[in-house]
Formats: structure tokens, C-alpha cells, sequence
């Protein structure tokens, strides 16, 4: 295989459906010869839209890498012009990536630990991987808690094909009704090592809750961004130490992230 790390690439539409209001899963195969030798679970990828207009890639969450098919899977919002773009792509349709993005989880050191993952919204598809990934280590034990805005879960049903998962809602219409904090407590969930992705606010709450168990915190974050490989430096953090690169209290969330611990970064 080769490394296609950082490099821009075709691929074409093997599938492109709503799971929900505005909610799409599109699936994506690298041309032949193409597909990267690696994807780690919380990578992304620079998605160019099919509307010449969008000029700029759209920072996506890897939610799946399905290897058996040379292909990625993207679980996406289509909230703005360049994402209900990519929504109109159909079965056969090809389109541009930069990829693969990131740092991922180091999913080796929560090897043998209890890992409490944490998704919001649009932050749980790159759980999704992630969940996948810790199962297939000896003695790991994963349970994923994610929270939506109503009763539409998409990709609930896939978390439970693969660890103990629960569901908080805002509104009480499915699963724990409030946020995904006040539902770990009301469980009594308890971890070793705590993955977040979701809204600043959460991941905050997120972060809190991981200091309260006494847990390690990674927590994913999501920036807007245009280059992608760290070079418009438009895409950075505030973190407490200084940065190597950049030589401020700033690291660049499409390089040095978008995993980071949390108490590496002001959040």
C-alpha cells in the first residue's frame, strides 16, 4: 500500500445516505494502489466539494476505515454550502481528498484499561473507530456514552454491535434525558482513561468529570480550517506549555491535533 498521508487524492462514491435531519454517511474508496497502509482512529481528512464555488477542503472525522473495501467512511452535517455539496454526491460520483490528516489516538497505551468514550453531536462518528479499535485489545474494556439532540441516534446501533453503549438526549426523547456529563454520573460510570469529541462546552464538562474520576482525558478538537497540514497556522490552540513549532502557548490542530490531552490545552 501506499502512504498517502497528507497527499490529495480521488475517490469515488460507493454510497452517500442521510441517517438523520442533515445528517449523512458517505462511504468513499481510494483508486487502486491508493489506500494508506495505516488509519488511526480520530484522523480526518480534507474533503473538496463537488460545487467549484467551495474552493476549500471540509475537515472531516474518519468514522470508519474499511479496509476490507479500500475505503473510508465519513459521517457528516450538512449544515453550509461546501458540506450540502458533498450531500449531493451519489453512487459512482468522484470527488478530491487530502488525507489521511492528524494524530489519532494512541490507542496502544489504553490497552488493559477501562475506557469510557464520549461523543456530541457531530463529535460521535470518530468514536466509532475508535470503539472498534480498543475492543480488538486483550483485557480493554470500552463503553461508549453519546449524546444527541433529539431521538434520531444515528450510529447508535453500530456502537452497540461493538461495546456496552448508552444515549443522553437534550430533550428526553430517547436514552438519559441531559447531557452526557450528567448521565455518567447518574450511571455511576467509572474509567481509567476518558475519549471525548464533541462541542467545546462538553468537552469542558468532559474534562471536569475526568479530574472528578481521577481519569486520563484525550479530548478531540474541532477547528475550521484551510490548509490542513499546518501551514496557515488558522486552525490553532491555546495550550499551557510552549509549542515546538510555533514557539508560543499555540499548537496547530490539524498537525499537532486534534487529539490532545486535556490538560495540555485551554479549553
Amino acid at each position: 500500500m501506499m502512504e498517502t498521508a497528507k497527499k490529495k487524492t480521488r475517490m469515488r462514491v460507493l454510497e452517500n445516505r442521510e441517517l438523520a435531519e442533515g445528517i449523512y454517511s458517505l462511504l468513499a474508496q481510494y483508486e487502486k494502489g491508493q489506500a494508506p497502509g495505516e488509519v488511526r482512529p480520530g484522523q480526518f481528512a480534507g474533503l473538496f466539494p463537488p460545487d467549484p464555488a467551495c474552493m476549500l477542503m471540509r475537515p472531516i472525522s474518519i468514522c470508519e476505515w474499511r479496509r476490507d473495501l479500500s475505503a473510508l467512511r465519513f459521517v457528516y452535517r450538512a449544515g453550509g454550502k461546501g458540506t450540502r455539496s458533498l450531500a449531493s454526491l451519489k453512487r459512482g460520483d468522484e470527488f478530491s481528498m487530502l488525507g489521511i490528516l492528524g494524530n489519532g489516538y494512541d490507542t496502544g497505551s489504553m490497552a488493559g484499561k477501562d475506557v469510557l468514550l464520549m461523543g456530541g453531536g457531530i463529535g460521535i462518528p470518530p468514536m466509532l473507530e475508535l470503539a472498534k479499535a480498543l475492543t480488538s485489545l486483550p483485557g480493554t474494556r470500552v463503553r461508549a456514552l453519546m449524546g444527541y439532540r433529539n431521538e434520531e441516534l444515528f450510529l447508535f446501533e453500530d456502537f452497540q454491535k461493538v461495546c456496552e453503549a448508552y444515549a443522553a438526549t437534550d430533550d428526553g426523547s430517547a436514552g438519559f434525558s441531559g447531557t452526557v456529563t450528567d448521565a455518567a454520573r447518574a450511571l455511576s460510570l467509572s474509567a481509567d482513561v476518558i475519549c471525548a469529541c464533541g462541542p467545546m462546552p462538553m468537552l469542558r464538562a468532559v474534562a471536569g468529570l475526568a479530574e472528578e474520576m481521577d481519569a486520563e482525558c484525550f479530548i478531540s478538537l474541532e477547528e475550521r480550517m484551510a490548509c490542513g497540514v499546518g501551514a496557515c497556522l488558522g486552525c490553532v490552540a491555546k495550550t499551557r506549555e510552549v509549542d515546538g513549532h510555533s514557539h508560543v502557548k499555540n499548537a496547530r490542530v490539524c498537525t499537532e491535533g486534534p487529539v490532545f490531552r486535556a490538560r495540555d490545552v485551554e479549553i
